[in-house]
């Protein structure tokens, strides 16, 4: 982040002007630094900094991986610059490869860390082999998306059955071609005044304190729970939608910018 960040202020000045702000000066000739050239360097910045050896080689690359995303898509938007991220905003890490199964019982085996004791939803189908490992803090705790693969084609075939179209609203949720209108729920706004008050209560805290860290957590807490009622009432309605037709065709909307109207 600091070498991109670096030759891309020693180039954004005019000729004929230069930064009011002393910074770093890169030859002109150097080459932006991308994602491979990182990569590579990669081995040198470990001899120089040992405790970089401590997490397994491929998580730094997929750090490396999400830098260069950010970058390209400030390419392409031309706005909103990396910055970097502080203590804490880091919320996930992958484990992109595996040997071999790395999840035996109710443990899961991650490199360079060991076993780590899980709670296994549900046991791995016969067949596949375990592709990637996401681990992931939320409010609640933590927790480890595993993304399995297995060879198996399926055959293509031709969509047929009942259809269904859905037209999707602001004041409705969901209106059916059916006549069936499925009203709009309304999680954060019942739980608005308790996020309010917790909120109220966070503020009134000493920064750096184990109370105010106790206060945040109660607050990341109450989102977590509006997100999962919103995720549940998702599923709810896409299960219910699925057992009354075989084909459901629906708008490419914006609904962000229409709800601005």
């Amino acid at each position: 982040m600091a070498e991109r960040k670096e030759w891309i202020n020693s180039r954004k000045c005019q000729v004929n002007a230069c930064s009011l702000r002393s910074e770093y000066i890169i030859p002109a000739a150097q080459p932006f630094r991308d994602y491979y050239k990182q990569k590579k360097e990669l081995t040198q910045a470990k001899q120089q900094y040992p405790e970089i050896k401590r997490v397994q080689s491929q998580v730094l690359q997929e750090v490396m991986g999400r830098l260069d995303k950010a970058f390209n898509f400030f390419w392409k938007r031309s706005f909103g610059f990396p910055r970097f991220k502080k203590y804490g905003q880091f919320r996930s890490i992958n484990f992109p490869q595996f040997r071999e199964n790395p999840v035996t019982g109710y443990q899961l085996r991650l490199p360079k860390i060991g076993s780590v004791v899980i709670n296994l939803h549900r046991p791995i189908p016969d067949g596949f082999v375990v592709k990637q490992v996401q681990i992931v803090k939320k409010a609640s705790g933590w927790y480890a998306v595993i993304c399995i693969q297995s060879d198996v084609n399926i055959p293509y075939k031709k969509p047929q059955g009942k259809s269904l179209g859905l037209d999707l609203g602001l004041s409705k949720f969901i209106a059916t071609s059916q006549g069936e209108l499925i009203a709009r729920p309304k999680f954060f706004v019942e739980l608005q005044s308790k996020l309010k008050w917790l909120q109220k209560r966070l503020s009134k805290k000493q920064k750096g304190s184990k109370n105010r860290l106790k206060a945040i957590q109660k607050v990341a807490r109450l989102h977590e729970h509006i997100y999962n009622t919103r995720k549940n009432f998702h599923y709810q309605v896409a299960h219910h939608l699925c057992d009354q037709a075989q084909i459901i065709f629906a708008e490419d909307l914006n609904l962000k910018a229409m709800s601005y109207l």
